[in-house]
């Protein structure tokens, strides 16, 4: 039963008053991402980079991406950046660099995109799904232990919507077990694990370049970080068919080529990341202080927060039992909202071949029954944030009325 909330809503008004911060909610809708926004600001800076690869008319890597692949691995810490077509066949060439394949397992969580275990997939190997943390929705290092076996050969965290997973614990299971760690940080560029920067920590890194991601291109793009230069180079001989000179092969790779148009354009989008991430990071502080402030954060459980990880937003995920009839009922009140992700990958059908069955993996079942992603971006006004929180606070306010 939802307790009551009036004497919040009472509160919420004496607050509203006294606030500096805001003098009215706008009257008109707004997106949940604005990538227009971005671009008004940046459009002079990104047409002068298109402009100077198609005067090159070089379009396949070349020294465009050998930039971007340089300034990415000193903006992170690594030493080496290696530049491909997408997110995902990051995960993929992760993996085929380890020479991981059929008869192998690589241990992922089950609460992420699909490409995560897709990648797994891909290779041959098969994913093993070890259920998450409830409060920081990441992959659980002691569900992991229970599920190690003499076939498995990785593991693969995800750093779930730019929240570092538990890298001192899964870099001791790595090492206890001889597992090397695949990072899957597309989501989480900038984000830092007590002081050291998210994809430098396991064997290898996994970034997407997404257009919504935090650094995001105008199309796809990907990138694996690493430290150890004989992975580096194995990755950029398997980006390119496996060819470490022109027509002869010595492994068999894929087509995975990040473009130079897409470099010029996150080459200039990286100089602005440092102060788009502070800018998410400020708008995350001032929903936890809307939430307060409205007394909502009794109803709704807010993103977890580590004092020793810095956490970069790329999604401001809040939980709720009554998740659906709450999305229903911003959608109503022309606020826009995502589920990120509204089924496990282990109930799945293209995973039905597993055989996983409902209740297995009941923390990532219910995150997916109960989270809901409220807007956030560097453009995201105060105005439009104290419109999302007040319409959740009077969502629970008609809710304890028996009103929809």
């Amino acid at each position: 039963m939802v307790p009551a909330v009036s004497s919040y809503m009472d509160e919420a008004r004496e607050t509203e008053k006294t606030t500096s911060q805001v003098d009215r909610v706008p009257p008109v809708s707004f997106p949940f991402l604005d990538l227009t926004g971005q671009f008004s600001i940046i459009e002079e800076e990104v047409m002068t980079a298109i402009t100077r690869v198609m005067k090159t008319q070089n379009f396949i890597l070349g020294e465009e991406v050998k930039q971007f692949e340089e300034e990415v691995a000193a903006y992170i810490g690594a030493d080496f950046a290696v530049g491909c077509a997408s997110g995902s066949d990051a995960l993929y060439l992760a993996l085929l660099a380890l020479e991981i394949g059929p008869g192998d397992e690589v241990i992922t969580t089950p609460f992420t995109f699909v490409a995560t275990a897709g990648a797994i997939t891909r290779v041959g190997a098969t994913p093993v799904f070890a259920d998450i943390d409830p409060a920081a929705l990441n992959i659980d290092p002691v569900q992991i232990k229970l599920r190690i076996t003499q076939k498995t050969k990785a593991i693969i965290p995800v750093h779930l919507f730019g929240l570092p997973a538990d890298m001192d614990a899964l870099s001791e299971i790595g090492h206890n077990h001889g597992l090397p760690i695949i990072e899957d940080a597309a989501q989480a560029i900038g984000a830092k694990y007590h002081g050291r920067p998210i994809g430098t920590i396991g064997s290898m890194g996994c970034l997407s370049f997404f257009p919504s991601k935090n650094l995001g291109g105008a199309g796809d793009g990907g990138m694996v970080t690493t430290n150890d230069v004989a992975l580096a180079k194995r990755l950029r001989v398997l980006r390119v068919h496996g060819s470490d000179r022109k027509y002869h092969y010595q492994v068999l790779g894929t087509n995975s080529r990040l473009d130079a148009l897409q470099a010029s354009i996150l080459r200039v989008k990286l100089k602005h990341l440092i102060n788009w991430t502070k800018a998410r990071q400020e708008r995350a502080v001032r929903y936890r202080k809307l939430f307060e402030d409205l007394g909502v954060d009794a109803f709704v459980q807010l993103p977890m927060e580590s004092a020793t990880c810095v956490h970069v937003y790329n999604q401001f995920v809040v939980r709720c039992p009554e998740r659906d009839h709450l999305k229903e009922y911003l959608r109503r009140c022309s606020i826009p909202t995502e589920i990120y992700y509204p089924a496990p990958l282990h109930l799945q059908p293209a995973f039905n071949y597993l055989e996983y069955k409902e209740g297995q993996l009941p923390g990532a079942e219910t995150a997916s029954r109960e989270v809901l992603a409220l807007p956030i971006y560097p453009e995201l006004t105060a105005e439009q944030q104290l419109a999302v929180v007040r319409s959740i606070a009077a969502f629970y306010q008609l809710n304890s009325k028996g009103v929809r």
